[in-house]
């Protein structure tokens, strides 16, 4: 594909791509039956409340966009979805037998870029949804980032960070996929050995993004001898302590039982913080 028709991407939005297309029918219908799935399309799941508002929408009003299709490669006299796998769901919720579509002539890479848009554009994608979709253009498509970048409409660096998330535990994947675990969380919990465990002390103390950043501070910047000496109970004491007031905080205990209590603050707001929770409890 010419780079110079990927310039602006998401901006140009699903319009653009059409027109970069040979459109065979502009307006045309389809049984619901002669419709499958794309099988580039990114998005692994749909929320059924989502599916019921959109059925009852189309029920009342009935399909106001029609679904872009293309003819199958793999199954004989079916039309594969490009974008609008939603609204093809929906319809047969409702009972609709036929669907208004746009077939277009589109190549498996168009198929992809069409998905794509749609969802990004649409926020339909959780995280790792996203980043498939674009690691699926580097691996069988040779995007490189930057590519990719230019293409969705982001930074490389968004980009690079999506790509990321692939490399977290799959026990935290299902987690995210799931809708336990955030954007956000999940990009903190990225490169760290523990995740599974973090991830699952995230959840259980209902932290926040700012909160879980502090979490993984006990986890990240000390070396192993120093986690290994330090005695488990210590450390989580020091994460409950963290939960309760959203601050990173050190604890050295002695062989006699006595030590400190270090709390880390960058600016006078956090500062006074501390000082009202000690106020308040003693």
């Amino acid at each position: 594909m010419d780079s110079n028709k990927i310039k602006r991407g998401l901006g140009r939005g699903l319009s653009s791509l059409i027109g970069e297309t040979k459109v065979e029918t502009q307006k045309n219908k389809l049984s619901v039956r002669d419709l499958i799935p794309n099988k580039y399309q990114p998005r692994k799941i749909f929320d059924e409340e989502n599916l019921k508002e959109l059925s009852k929408s189309i029920r009342e009003r009935g399909i106001l966009q029609p679904i872009i299709v293309r003819k199958s490669t793999d199954v004989q006299s079916k039309y594969e979805i490009i974008a609008g796998e939603r609204r093809w769901l929906a319809a047969q919720k409702v009972g609709f037998h036929d669907v208004p579509v746009v077939i277009t002539e589109a190549d498996d890479l168009k198929s992809l870029e069409f998905a794509i848009v749609e969802n990004v554009q649409r926020h339909d994608l959780n995280p790792l949804e996203e980043a498939q979709g674009y690691k699926k253009l580097i691996d069988e498509f040779s995007y490189d980032q930057e590519k990719v970048s230019k293409f969705i409409g982001k930074s490389r660096s968004y980009i690079a960070n999506a790509l990321r998330l692939l490399s977290l535990p799959d026990e935290v994947v299902k987690l995210i996929e799931n809708q336990k675990l955030s954007a956000g969380h999940a990009k903190i919990l990225v490169g760290l050995k523990n995740a599974s465990f973090v991830a699952g002390k995230i959840i259980q103390n209902k932290l926040s993004v700012r909160q879980a950043e502090n979490f993984v501070k006990l986890f990240k910047n000390k070396s192993q001898k120093q986690n290994n000496s330090k005695d488990v109970n210590i450390m989580h004491l020091e994460m409950s302590i963290v939960n309760k007031v959203g601050l990173n905080v050190e604890i050295k205990n002695k062989k006699n039982n006595k030590g400190k209590i270090t709390f880390e603050y960058k600016d006078l707001d956090q500062l006074n913080k501390i000082i009202d929770i000690i106020k308040l409890n003693y």
